[in-house]
């Protein structure tokens, strides 16, 4: 089982951005000397529900601070940039990281990014597979060309390759965030492994991943290659003596954030949507994962990976919004929770 953080950079109540980047990037710090696995970061563009506009450059910044832990995006919003602009930024991260980068990528939301960078509605709506096959053939192969809807050139070599790696491993890991069926297929039609929200159970992860079997061998993917995918859970954890506590410290801090931090999205053609209320979702997150006592914790971890057969974790750290109580939240992750899970 390996575990990682999960950095939003998320902007509460009565904080500055600065101060939102500042704790991410000390948590992330802290994850490698706790021990964890990985740290995966999250992208948001001009919501202060996370302050992080490019994935990459934060974990270009992370991996050149650390030596040992994975860094990942989670996820890089594919729909707002060009498939080779991030393909080259992956490769150039996994080669000089020393295979420590990993790729995940998303199709976002219909939000007004779309507009602001150009991309138009379709390419959120219709424009995902595209832009991923291209992605992962810019990943893969030695040159690529492109005759698509939205990308067409010709033959162009891939400098730096990811196989220029001296560590001998293909490329960076691809992984894909999935919230719907349709969402499951593409990835494993691709033999890509999935990341899921934090939003969703067991119950439904198990069944998602139970699909995602389904299409990779409808595909042809080979059973090595079924049984070997790395699906990712992303969750929330809070450490504390008591679960009373750990949950009284989320329920405190993050309905503010949710609030204000979801507000702010704005769709790019004024649809509606439906908000959850804040206090009910911390309620419901701190039900799904692990928020308590370190055994409650590993408890909830392993009966997760038992259930769903995901192997991989993504938790939330910085539930608490203070920078002093995050750092601690990680360092009690390593140091009570891991070797009960190991």
């Amino acid at each position: 089982m390996r575990i990682g953080s999960f950095v939003l950079a998320a902007q509460f109540p009565g904080q500055g951005q600065g101060e939102a980047l500042h704790r991410a990037v000390r948590s992330a710090e802290v994850a490698e000397e706790a021990g964890l696995d990985a740290v995966w970061l999250a992208e948001h563009h001009f919501v202060p529900y996370g302050t992080c506009p490019s994935a990459v450059t934060l974990a270009a910044l992370l991996l050149g601070r650390t030596r040992r832990i994975r860094v990942g995006t989670a996820v890089s919003v594919l729909p707002n940039v060009h498939p080779v602009a991030l393909g080259e930024q992956a490769a150039l991260l996994h080669v000089t990281s020393g295979g420590r980068f990993m790729l995940g990528v998303g199709r976002g939301g219909p939000w007004v990014d779309l507009e602001v960078f150009g991309s138009g509605l379709e390419a959120y709506e219709k424009g995902f597979p595209e832009s991923l096959d291209l992605l992962v053939r810019w990943l893969r192969e030695p040159s690529v060309s492109s005759a698509g809807e939205r990308f067409s050139f010709r033959e162009v070599p891939v400098v730096p390759r990811p196989s220029e790696d001296l560590t001998g491993a293909e490329g960076p890991e691809v992984v894909v965030a999935c919230t719907s069926p349709a969402s499951v297929r593409l990835a494993a039609e691709r033999g890509l492994s999935m990341l899921l929200g934090m939003h969703v159970g067991d119950e439904e992860k198990a069944e998602m991943v139970a699909l995602w079997r389904t299409h990779a061998t409808a595909a042809g993917r080979s059973s090595e290659e079924i049984a070997g995918a790395a699906h990712v859970s992303a969750g929330i954890a809070q450490i504390a003596d008591r679960r009373t506590d750990a949950v009284e410290t989320l329920v405190k801090a993050m309905p503010g954030w949710l609030k204000q931090g979801l507000e702010a999205h704005v769709t790019v053609d004024g649809r509606a949507r439906a908000m959850r209320d804040p206090l009910a979702y911390t309620e419901l997150l701190c039900g799904l994962h692990p928020v308590g006592t370190p055994q409650l914790c590993a408890d909830r971890l392993a009966a997760t990976s038992e259930r769903t057969g995901i192997t991989r974790f993504a938790l939330l750290v910085e539930g608490s919004g203070d920078l002093a109580a995050t750092e601690e939240n990680v360092r009690r992750l390593g140091a009570e929770v891991l070797p009960r899970l190991r």
